[in-house]
This record gives structure tokens, C-alpha cells and sequence, in this order.
């Protein structure tokens, strides 16, 4: 839904397992590795534990995508069967023919020699196993008699266990003590920091084709990870929702109130422990704490004449506030260098890409002064359901004037707008390409836009998204 609108090409945070948005950030690259590298050794069994929603399935993907040409993968995503079953769902998955009413004991023969054939043929065979913290004790100790299957020098079969922390409580179990000490790496996926959440959200948004500033912020990803717990399953669900809601108001400005709407439409926000549930009553006494002490301190100063108000913007001798000045030390702040501007924008039709006149800019004023004072005016007097295209975002007050100039001499210079606006927490300022009555006829000039403009990802915005987006910055 909200795809055109940020300029994306695909969804970026499906909870389906898509290789392509493989995150290695937080410990799963390292995890990754030393996962291959584990197989590549083909001693014992290897297990991989982490809470629900924590990565391991994508992670399963991954290493079985890794996988070197001579090493065959046999994937089980439901192990809580019999161990009959198990046996004749590994025989199934590597397509080994079974009559019907195998025992056991065949079953085992004709996998054994199955196993054999890959080993003279210098394949070797690994079984991924998800959910085991499900499989069944007797199960599990057909898993283990699997491990024994060898060669005098090779395993047979390299076995990969993939479970939730209670399969860790599962094998502290006395009875299944020899299943335990076959485990010869173990790994851990533990939630994801803050820091790794905001490369997380960013690195899928431009995975799905994402090309402007950072579209989450500190204050958002804080947010998120707050309520996510650092699970990525959680992230992915309050990451697209998010985005939702600011389209819902037709904003690229994505702000912690659009989390707060994520987080009340999620399941999983629901059902507060007593933790939460604790701190959300000591937050409430400390608040009404607060409101009775300032309702007391102004009874007791009832009575006492207050000074005169003075007028917001200035002092009475014409200094100016502590507002203003801190605005001037943001916008001199240095900044990063914006993306160079490349090749020439393909003139608009006319007769739809045509903006209200506009006051010529003070003599000897650059060009980003020029089009931030023509494209306030061009704001005020748009009607808000006209589109233009947003081509690309900067810092950098300096540079984007050159890049300006660049545009300035390729297309008529009334054909550009600039807004002041925010990226994340930091003040930016956005450049956008023509006036027109309709999106179709919107699309069809970002359809004509050179390739190299194409790069930054430009698409479509209403003059009245750009308002709400300068509203919700403040500038």
C-alpha cells in the first residue's frame, strides 16, 4: 500500500524468511559462519536456540543457501513425530523410496545405505531440524542414535537443532543426558540492541529498494525496540506498520506517534506482563504526584501579581529568544554531503506543470534561497490535491545550491521546489520536480526521468502530504 509512496519496489518487512533481507548485524553474520564452518567439520550435532521470533528460521534459510555444492541439506519443519515417523519423513525428504508398512528397522537400513551411497559419491548430508524443542523424548533419542551413523574417519549425517529456550530445559533432562553430550557447538540468538534495530530498519528499507535519508529515527527506533523486546519478527510487524500510519497522514516525517499507533494495532502489545503492568501504575502515581504538588504550589502563590507577558519571537529590545537562537545553531550546524545531482530532468507538459507566480528572490540571493522562498509561496496557493515528485534529500545547504544550479541549467528553474523538512532527528531539506493535476500524470513524467535519476528512488507526493510533513517538523 504504502510502497510508491516511499519509493519502495517491494514490501521490506514481510515476516516470511526472504534470504535477499538477511540482516547480519547483531551476532547472526558471526553466527552464520561459524555455523558453515561447524558443518564443514562434520563432528556431531550442532544447536541453535533463541526466543519466538528472534530469526532462527531465516537463519535456517541462509545456512542452507550457504551451502557448499557437495553438501546436501534435508530440512524438517514439523519433528514432533514418532520416532517411526522421523525416520520415514528423512527418507521421504531425500526422496528415497520406502514400501508402505516399513518397520523401523528397515527404515533404518534402507537410510543407512542411502547415507553410504552420498558418502562414496563425497556428498554429505545434513538435517536441519526447526522446532525441536517439540520433538518428543523418544524422538529425540532416535536424533541421537542418527548421530552415530559412520565411517572410521566421516559422520554420515551432520544434524542441525533449531529450538526455543525451553529445548535448552528439555536437554537438562537426566534421560536424554547422551543426546547432550553429543552437542558439539551451541550457539545463542540473542535480541537485538537498539543500535542493531535502527541498522536493522534501514538496511531491510533499502533492501526493498529505498534510495532518500534515513527514514527512522532515534527517537523511533527507541520506540521499536522497546516494545519489540529486540525480536525481529516484532521489528518487521512495527516497522510496516508504522510506515502505514504515516501514509495513512501522507508523511515521509515518521515520528514516535506513529510507533505508538503500531504498537496499539499489534498483538503482541496486548498481553503486558505484571512487569509492565507494575510500571505502567508507578508511572500513573507519579504523574498524579505531579499534578497535586503544582496544584498545591499555586494555591499558595494565589494572590501574587505575575509579570507581564512578553511577546513570543522577541524581547522587548528586539534580541532574540532562546528559540530563535538555537534554530540559528541548527540550521549552521555542518552537515554531510548530499548525493550529486546527475543527469538532465525531461521537461513536463505545460499544461500540467504549472505553478502560481511568484515575488522575485532579494538581488544576489543563491538559487536554494530562490526556490525555498518561491516554493513556500507555491504552498501557500497549491491546491493539496495536486502531485509533484520527490527526487532526492540533502544536509548540506552549500552543496545543494550547486546541485541546483546543475538542475537549473537543464530545466526552467520554476520547475523546482525545496522545503526545509527532517530526516530522522536532523534538519534536511527535500527536492521536488514539477505541478501536476493528477497522478497519472505525475507518473507518467517520473516514468521519463533519466536512469541515474531513477537511483534515488523519486515518487509521487501530494501537496498536502508536503504540508503535514513540514508541520510535523516544524520548520
Amino acid at each position: 500500500m504504502y510502497h510508491d509512496f516511499f519509493g519502495l519496489r517491494e514490501a521490506p518487512f514481510r515476516i516470511t524468511p526472504n534470504t535477499e533481507f538477511f540482516f547480519g548485524g547483531g551476532n547472526r553474520g558471526a553466527i552464520l559462519d561459524a555455523l558453515l564452518y561447524a558443518i564443514s567439520q562434520g563432528e556431531g550435532i550442532v544447536k541453535v536456540t533463541g526466543e519466538v521470533g528472534s530469526g532462527k528460521t531465516m537463519l535456517c534459510r541462509m545456512l542452507q543457501a550457504r551451502l557448499p555444492e557437495n553438501v546436501r541439506g534435508v530440512y524438517l519443519a514439523n519433528p514432533s513425530v514418532s520416532p517411526d515417523e522421523i525416520l520415514h519423513a528423512i527418507a521421504h525428504e531425500v526422496e528415497l523410496s520406502m514400501p508402505a508398512g516399513s518397520s523401523r528397522l528397515e527404515a533404518m537400513q534402507r537410510l543407512t545405505a542411502f547415507l553410504l551411497d552420498c558418502h562414496a559419491a563425497d556428498q554429505q548430508v545434513v538435517l536441519f531440524v526447526e522446532e525441536s524443542q517439540s520433538m518428543p523424548i523418544a524422538t529425540l533419542e532416535e536424533i541421537r542414535l542418527l548421530s552415530n551413523l559412520e565411517t572410521d574417519r566421516h559422520k554420515l549425517l551432520q544434524i542441525v537443532l533449531f529450538g526455543q529456550p525451553e529445548f535448552d530445559a528439555l536437554l537438562r533432562r537426566p534421560e536424554i543426558r547422551q543426546l547432550r553430550e553429543r552437542i558439539t557447538h551451541s550457539f545463542t540468538l540473542a535480541p537485538l540492541s537498539t543500535e542493531d534495530i535502527g541498522l536493522y530498519l534501514n538496511f531491510r528499507l533499502r533492501a526493498a529498494g529505498y534510495r532518500g535519508p534515513d527514514v527512522f529515527g532515534p527517537a523511533v527506533v527507541a520506540r521499536i525496540a522497546r516494545a519489540s523486546a529486540g525480536l525481529t519478527r516484532r521489528v518487521n510487524l512495527l516497522g510496516d506498520k508504522t510506515l502505514l500510519a504515516a501514509f495513512s497522514e501522507s508523511t515521509h516525517a515518521v515520528d514516535p506517534r506513529h510507533v505508538k499507533a503500531a504498537i496499539r494495532d499489534s498483538e503482541f502489545a496486548q498481553g503486558a506482563g505484571p512487569a509492565v503492568v507494575w510500571r505502567s501504575w508507578l508511572v500513573l502515581a507519579i504523574a498524579l504526584l505531579a499534578v497535586l504538588l503544582l496544584a498545591g504550589a499555586t494555591w499558595l502563590l494565589a494572590g501574587r501579581s505575575s509579570p507581564p507577558a512578553l511577546a513570543i519571537g522577541a524581547h522587548d529590545d528586539g534580541a532574540p529568544t532562546a528559540a530563535t537562537a538555537a534554530t540559528g545553531e541548527a540550521e549552521a550546524a555542518p552537515q554531510p554531503p548530499a548525493p550529486t545531482v546527475p543527469t538532465p530532468v525531461p521537461e513536463a507538459s505545460s499544461s500540467t506543470d504549472t505553478a502560481p507566480p511568484v515575488p522575485a528572490a532579494e538581488p544576489g540571493a543563491g538559487l536554494l534561497v530562490e526556490r525555498l522562498a518561491a516554493t513556500a509561496e507555491w504552498l501557500k496557493a497549491a491546491d493539496p490535491s495536486r502531485f509533484t515528485i520527490q527526487l532526492m534529500g540533502s544536509r548540506s545547504e552549500a552543496q545543494l545550491d550547486r546541485q541546483l544550479r546543475t538542475l537549473a541549467r537543464q530545466v526552467e528553474p520554476e520547475r523546482i521546489f525545496v522545503v526545509r523538512t527532517r530526516a530522522g532527528e536532523r534538519p534536511s531539506l527535500t527536492v521536488f520536480y514539477g505541478h501536476f493535476a493528477n497522478r497519472a500524470d505525475a507518473r507518467a513524467a517520473l516514468e521519463t526521468l533519466p536512469e541515474a535519476l531513477r537511483t534515488f528512488a523519486p515518487h509521487l507526493r501530494t501537496v498536502q502530504g508536503i504540508r503535514n510533513e513540514i508541520a510535523a517538523a516544524g520548520t
